[in-house]
């Protein structure tokens, strides 16, 4: 960089990139109903047209506690490319806004706060009128596998949806999950034996009655961290209840 201008030394993508329009990339803020200021960040596809329908994706990352940011990602170019917004976050969880962000959840994920901070982000990217309301899908690993269960099973604005490597059942994953991460990080308050109140009420398992929207799962068989049967259980209850899985 010389007097504030950028000059750029290599050029290994030209090869790569030639012929082809990458997507366009908005940065959004926006409050969720408690006053919560949230970060994210809006994709469009090649070409894009604001007075024409397009249909979204809410992409929801892992963790909880991981952050998105402005790196280039490959995986949303390839949707971006297919023709759908991608709508990516950070809600209360991530990282990278101060520690009070970042605990927003203890003792209650997945909860309110996450779930309202990812449903202002849609609602902000609706009021812009150029998305389709019918063709909206949710979809997430990990941590973001956890948040889409819960999406699934507390709102029903979503054609269809992707839990990749969620957990959905905090008793039963205390048992399935590499032991260090249950000892080292207690998730609530208290012991689920000596009070399962809040281990139940944040299982998206606990809630899979309410779910309408058709729901893939997909854990890798020997992930011992989001472990399998975790996808099972979800899998099992849509299953019973009839829901697209």
């Amino acid at each position: 960089m010389s007097n504030g201008k950028i000059t750029q030394l290599t050029h290994v993508n030209d090869d790569v990139l030639a012929g082809k329009t990458l997507a366009g990339l908005e940065e959004i803020w926006y409050d969720a109903p408690d006053g919560t200021r949230v970060q994210g960040w809006i994709q469009m596809p090649p070409h894009f047209d604001p007075a024409k329908k397009y249909p979204l994706m809410l992409a929801i990352h892992g963790g909880p506690h991981g952050m998105y940011g402005v790196g280039f990602n490959y995986m949303r170019q390839l949707q971006a490319a297919d023709g759908y917004v991608t709508v990516y976050t950070n809600p209360r969880g991530s990282t990278g806004y101060g520690e009070e962000f970042a605990n927003g959840i203890h003792n209650q994920y997945p909860g309110p706060a996450d779930f309202q901070d990812l449903m202002a982000g849609i609602d902000t990217v609706l009021k812009k009128g150029y998305i389709d309301e019918q063709r909206m899908f949710v979809w997430g690993c990990s941590g973001g596998g956890v948040l889409t269960s819960w999406v699934v099973s507390h709102t029903d604005r979503f054609k269809a949806a992707a839990a990749l490597c969620p957990v959905v059942n905090w008793i039963s994953f205390a048992g399935q999950v590499d032991m260090n991460i249950f000892i080292e990080n207690r998730l609530f308050r208290t012991n689920y034996w000596d009070d399962p109140t809040d281990w139940l009420e944040h299982s998206p398992i606990m809630h899979v009655n309410k779910v309408k929207t058709p729901t893939l799962l997909m854990t890798g068989m020997l992930d011992m961290r989001t472990p399998l049967p975790q996808a099972q259980e979800f899998y099992a209850a849509l299953k019973v209840l009839g829901v697209p899985t």
